[in-house]
């Protein structure tokens, strides 16, 4: 990682109709302050908008793709304009890599790792888990690979941070060979969590750290993970990132009799189903309004309430599941957009939490702490902003020093 060039690493997060991307310096390991540049082009199968800040904050880019004759943007046009805008703009930089987030690992993938043809192969076995998300990666992956055939990729898991689980924490009450077929729990948002449980001894300190933590990822995608020794011990996502706590568009757990009954009485398929689940349901679905908490937060109607308390309710219910999981609690973290900025939702699940020692101070809560917890306080509470991003900048990193020495 060595030359007259300074080094950078490429952070893909490939949507459906998105491409989201980090611009890390990595002559030393990525963090926020060597982060170059980030954002996103858009509006993909449509005309593509491309925008990107600096790592101050400065309007870079603010463009449609044109694509010609008016075909669609693709993910292969988005990286062509991509890589060629950070060819031109950082053109003393040197790419030696590009990251991926890839949603679904399945059971081998537990650490990130280099893609070749036998990682392809694999990630696209793993497409039914995950039809809405790698299609996508895959095809970001394949896009950099023909621009770029000579940079080397690597693959970061949703999935991977969660493998440290015990059996009967992944295990569903089907058929053995539902099970050796893959059909178990897998949980998600572990990039996120890797992050946290790094960052948790500079908060917590190195003690506090190893004890029995619950991450609150809260955001228009939602979970919780409970942590021991900074590893995942249980989470609220399951086979699919569909299961558990309410989310903006997105169901959480459902009885699934009532997807039989949908599909007997109302003649709904999967297809119909799926759209249900994951676009209509959730903050939307409950509230009729917005997916969005902070325009929930600021509705006088009663439905946007009533989204908004089951929100809470689900949280602090599945908290109460995994304290459980784990023996007891000794801390809570909020993470992600919900849990960094809604300072009345932390709260309010931090007071349904309070039979468990948890005490939250209202002024270090609304100030956005870190420690919102009261002083005397038997559970710990803190706000800590997420990284995953600036995670998978790590992990390419620490792969290519490992490379190379």
């Amino acid at each position: 990682m060595t030359g007259s060039r300074a080094n950078a690493i490429l952070v893909l997060n490939a949507g459906s109709s998105s491409l989201k991307f980090a611009l890390y310096g990595a002559n030393s390991r990525p963090s926020r302050k060597s982060l170059l540049a980030n954002g996103k082009i858009d509006a993909l199968g449509h005309a593509g908008h491309f925008t990107a800040i600096s790592g101050h904050g400065k309007k870079l880019v603010d463009e449609e793709l044109a694509p010609e004759g008016g075909a669609p943007a693709t993910h292969q046009l988005a990286l062509e304009r991509l890589l060629g805008w950070i060819g031109r703009r950082y053109e003393h930089h040197r790419l030696v890599a590009a990251g991926h987030r890839v949603v679904h690992g399945g059971p081998h993938f537990a650490a990130p790792c280099f893609i070749d043809a036998g990682v392809i192969d694999a990630l696209e076995a793993l497409v039914p888990l995950a039809p809405l998300h790698q299609p996508h990666h895959l095809a970001a992956i394949r896009a950099v690979a023909s621009l770029h055939p000579e940079l080397p990729q690597i693959a970061c898991f949703d999935t991977a941070f969660h493998t440290t689980q015990p059996a009967v924490a992944t295990s569903f009450a089907l058929p053995r060979a539902l099970q050796a077929e893959g059909v178990r729990r897998y949980g998600f948002h572990g990039i996120s969590y890797a992050y946290i449980a790094d960052a948790l001894p500079h908060y917590l300190g190195p003690k506090a750290a190893e004890g029995r933590i619950i991450v609150a990822h809260l955001g228009a995608g939602a979970s919780l993970c409970a942590l021991k020794g900074r590893q995942s011990v249980a989470t609220t996502m399951g086979f699919t990132a569909l299961d558990g706590l309410v989310m903006g568009k997105r169901s959480g757990a459902i009885d699934p009799g009532v997807l039989l009954y949908l599909m007997d009485a109302r003649g709904m398929d999967s297809a119909a189903l799926s759209d249900l689940l994951y676009n209509h349901s959730g903050l939307l679905g409950v509230s009729g309004i917005s997916d969005d908490m902070r325009t929930l937060l600021l509705s006088d109607q009663p439905e946007a309430r009533e989204a908004v308390d089951l929100f809470v309710y689900r949280a602090a219910r599945e908290i109460g599941s995994l304290a459980a999981a784990l023996g007891g609690l000794d801390a809570l973290i909020f993470t992600a957009g919900i849990g960094e900025n809604a300072a009345p939702v932390r709260e309010a699940i931090c007071r349904a939490c309070s039979w468990l020692g948890l005490e939250v101070d209202p002024a270090s809560n609304a100030s956005g702490g870190p420690s919102i917890s009261a002083a005397g306080s038997k559970v710990s509470a803190w706000v800590i902003p997420t990284g995953e991003d600036e995670m998978i900048g790590r992990d390419v990193w620490r792969l290519l020093s490992r490379q190379a020495a």
